[in-house]
């Protein structure tokens, strides 16, 4: 593979007189290393203070890849920024060189974005690639700390890569290691070395993180719009907020030296390693400063994504704030905004499950195919790989298209960008004309974190039996005014349409004869600390003198029958959910 010109800035070769030697450790199998719907998520104590758990993992990570394909083979290795990156990305390169990985790539500082890892591997062909993020989980000493491995299309391992993963921690005895290499991130360049093995040479290129990606956005939008928009004599006051992730590198470049956004419009820029000691969570809650500065009523549109640049959070003048579905359901109604989509046509859109069923109605006026998922972005892969699927989206502020394998959300803002440089329009304007047409679907999120993970299982088990019962779709509930009739429920099962693999249990839904719903779902992306349950509740409002109202006043009802029938609080112990969304 030739690589770009900017990517190669210096040289090194390490002495071939002196080669590296490969070193066998011995080590004991861990018993909860199977990874989740976002990779290996711990406390940050547990891989960096208990002896040989990064390394087992890793291990069992490269040697879930045939031997025959993973000699020679090129991968790319990225990171959020957060505390114990910089130790864990040496010893990814120890164990690579020693694995007979034949190329690591890796970004300058070892940060890249998770879009950018997926990026890549899919410009260069890698066979798969390893990003140190826990997300929007928070960072530092005390915080969490992830390993995602993401496979050769650029997206997360789909549930056959984990469980080789998963089966190869439960009786790994060894690793291999070359514990004398070192390697300096800060570098750009290509850097060899002869190591003591038949996998040879080993070599290492340290790259720009933002250049391959950028170049990418510059085939799918209209730079020359975005940035009139952001410049000309009507421009668009912005404020970004990288939150002191990784995605500070990329506003910077792309947002400000790019596309002319003013150097004051992007804050926490600088990554840390403790995302400067709050959670990285593009959310009303933690991204408050946002929120407050956007309320003044000065700036046009605001934005802050999570540590890995995956999600987003999109807020409109005076501090209007886009549901995440919402977002999804707006954006997939305007892609004619954007050259790459007027260029290839839309070809199927899709969402997980729990997400709201605004895009549906989207997919039905543009007489486009709806797909319904699990969560996990891993499943929207198939589908995209398949060329069912232009657009896909979960209600974790998560969105993207087939440009890459993964949420991307600097993406998703440009694509806000470009349809406010179209329609000359603010964000609160674009988001209520959407509702006007296609009626809005009030929604909420109800977490439960660290829930003893029994009780967690046997309320859901219990909840399934109340639900799954005969007699349940005649139910009806009345709360106050309001009277909901059932019309189906069910533990979601998904058949794969491109390989027709089946995946069962889940969430579970309630489904009323008003379109409005109820999803229960134990989360599979926490850091190990007990369960999340998440409960979600959505209603349809087509009356547009009905759709300003506060969402938690039209969803009480739906959440009384929620809280009622699960008998959360009493069988958890809690009085109370630990965020709402």
């Amino acid at each position: 593979v030739i690589l770009e010109r900017e990517w190669i800035s210096c040289y090194h070769c390490s002495p071939l007189t002196n080669p590296i030697p490969v070193v066998t450790v011995q080590t004991s199998p861990f018993d909860d290393q199977r990874p989740g719907t976002n990779g290996l998520r711990r406390k940050t104590a547990v891989f960096e203070g208990k002896k040989n758990y990064l390394q087992n993992y890793i291990q069992s990570v490269l040697s879930s890849i045939d031997l025959r394909d993973r000699q020679g083979c090129t991968m790319v290795v990225g990171s959020d920024g957060r505390y114990f990156s910089r130790a864990a990305t040496e010893i990814i390169v120890q164990m690579a060189a020693a694995n007979g990985i034949g190329r690591l790539v890796i970004g300058h500082n070892g940060l890249l974005s998770t879009p950018a890892v997926s990026c890549i591997i899919r410009k260069i062909k890698a066979i798969g690639g390893i990003i140190l993020t826990a997300s929007h989980n928070p960072g530092g000493l005390g915080g969490d700390f992830g390993v995602k491995f993401n496979v050769a299309n650029g997206g997360p391992s789909p549930d056959t890569v984990m469980e080789k993963i998963a089966q190869v921690s439960r009786t790994l005895e060894e690793y291999a290691i070359c514990p004398d290499l070192r390697i300096d991130l800060a570098r750009l360049g290509r850097h060899d070395f002869d190591l003591e093995n038949k996998f040879k040479p080993f070599r290492v290129e340290i790259v720009d993180s933002v250049e391959l990606y950028l170049n990418l956005l510059r085939t799918i939008f209209d730079f020359s719009s975005i940035k009139s928009l952001l410049t000309g004599p009507e421009q668009l006051k912005i404020r970004i907020d990288a939150m002191n992730g990784v995605m500070g590198l990329y506003v910077r470049r792309i947002m400000c030296d790019e596309l002319g956004a003013p150097a004051n419009a992007a804050v926490n820029c600088v990554p840390m390693e403790d995302f400067g000691g709050r959670p990285p969570e593009p959310n009303l809650t933690y991204a408050a400063p946002l929120v407050d500065a956007m309320k003044g009523g000065d700036i046009g549109f605001g934005a802050a994504f999570d540590a890995d640049g995956d999600r987003y959070m999109i807020l409109g003048e005076n501090g209007f704030f886009v549901n995440p579905s919402d977002s999804l359901a707006v954006m997939a109604a305007n892609l004619s905004c954007i050259p790459y989509f007027r260029q290839l046509g839309l070809k199927g859109f899709a969402r997980s499950m729990a997400t709201s069923t605004a895009l549906d109605r989207v997919a039905k006026a543009l007489k486009v195919a709806l797909y319904e998922t699990p969560t996990g972005w891993r499943f929207f892969g198939n589908l995209m790989d398949s060329g069912r699927c232009s657009l896909c989206g979960e209600e974790s502020f998560g969105t993207s298209s087939d440009h890459i394998r993964e949420k991307d959300g600097l993406w998703s803002v440009l694509v806000w960008l470009s349809i406010m440089a179209a329609r000359k329009q603010g964000v609160d304007e674009i988001v209520k004309d959407h509702w006007a047409k296609l009626g809005r679907n009030y929604f909420c999120r109800f977490d439960y974190e660290g829930v003893d993970p029994r009780a967690a299982f046997y309320m859901m088990r219990d909840l399934e039996g109340v639900i799954t019962d005969k007699a349940f779709p005649s139910q009806k509930f009345a709360v106050g005014n309001t009277v909901y009739s059932v019309e189906r429920a069910d533990n979601f099962e998904y058949v794969d349409p491109v390989d027709g693999t089946v995946v069962r249990n889940q969430g579970l839904r309630i489904v009323f004869t008003d379109a409005s719903r109820l999803v229960f779902r134990l989360s599979g992306s926490g850091g190990g600390a007990g369960a999340t349950v998440r409960i979600y509740a959505e209603s349809l409002e087509r009356d547009p003198e009905r759709q300003t109202r506060e969402t938690q006043a039209v969803l009480g009802p739906l959440i009384a029958i929620a809280l009622k029938i699960s008998d959360i609080h009493e069988r958890t112990g809690r009085r109370s959910p630990t965020v709402i969304t």
